[in-house]
């Protein structure tokens, strides 16, 4: 077994060339996925990648880099659209595994339960892949394929993650639900972000999580909701089949329990986000 931790972004991918490498980032997911089993794979710490760490603004994206916590998201100051990832964030584990997981990491992991990747599907969010062969920016839709499985080449690196700054309008809410309060892993997760035009919704964004293989977002929901009064919000979600999940049965719920939990924590998970834009036009 191999073992290097590179200081510079360059080093790094030169060794992604070389051979197949697991990549450690803050490792909470990689020491417990280890078992009883001794590890046997050659590892790339990228800890010592300081570059990769910070969220910044460009003149079109809000980019947070892969090696960022979610301590630091929690802590970031966002648009009142972020408010979902950073709620999100803070039920990303205990504050220990806050500090130390990163966001690239949560995506990387590819579980159908990762907290972060409704409300980064609802922020349009993009994975940067860079390697030496140059970079790539992917949907977040189109690199997270399956459970455990995404589109990163075996010589990528995943450098960031970026969100346009055309999906930052509106505010937003995040929902988890399971079977308690804290150090869950969710029955169903919704994230929502609403844009309001006076007493109607000019726009929304929803996406639903640990309800399907990946988590999705509800883009036949959006069309039906985009340009409604506000007071059909609720009876336009019961009333939609949400055709785009495929929950399963576990010890963890049931099909029809994921799905009818979805359509509630959708509602709540709107109606949240619209509260949050009212109380800021009303400040404003």
């Amino acid at each position: 077994m191999d073992y290097a931790r590179p200081t510079e972004l360059e080093e790094a991918l030169g060794l992604l060339c070389t051979k197949r490498w697991t990549i450690l980032a803050g490792g909470t997911d990689f020491y417990p996925a280890l078992g009883a089993g001794p590890l046997k794979s050659d590892v790339l710490d990228i800890n010592g990648l300081s570059a990769l760490s910070g969220i910044e603004e460009t003149e079109t994206h809000v980019v947070i880099g892969a090696r960022t916590s979610w301590s630091a998201v929690i802590a970031a100051e966002l648009p009142p659209a972020f408010d979902m990832l950073k709620q999100a964030a803070r039920e990303v584990g205990s504050v220990q595994i806050q500090n130390t997981g990163t966001v690239a990491g949560n995506l990387c992991n590819a579980s159908p339960a990762a907290d972060g990747v409704p409300p980064l599907l609802a922020l349009d969010a993009e994975v940067e892949l860079l390697s030496v062969r140059g970079a790539r920016h992917l949907p977040l839709s189109a690199f997270i394929l399956g459970n455990r499985k995404t589109a990163r080449a075996d010589d990528e690196l995943l450098t960031a993650i970026r969100v346009p700054k055309r999906a930052s309008q509106g505010a937003s809410s995040f929902v988890k639900l399971g079977a308690r309060r804290y150090l869950v892993i969710s029955v169903a997760m919704a994230a929502a972000r609403v844009v309001p035009d006076g007493g109607r919704i000019a726009k929304t964004a929803i996406s639903v999580g640990s309800c399907s293989a990946v988590a999705q977002r509800l883009s036949g929901l959006e069309r039906r909701l985009d340009g409604v009064d506000r007071s059909e919000m609720c009876r336009i979600v019961k009333e939609y089949a949400f055709p785009e999940l495929s929950p399963i049965d576990d010890v963890r719920g049931t099909a029809a329990y994921r799905r009818e939990a979805a359509r509630e924590i959708v509602i709540r998970a709107l109606e949240q986000a619209w509260q949050g834009a009212e109380r800021r036009e009303v400040a404003a």
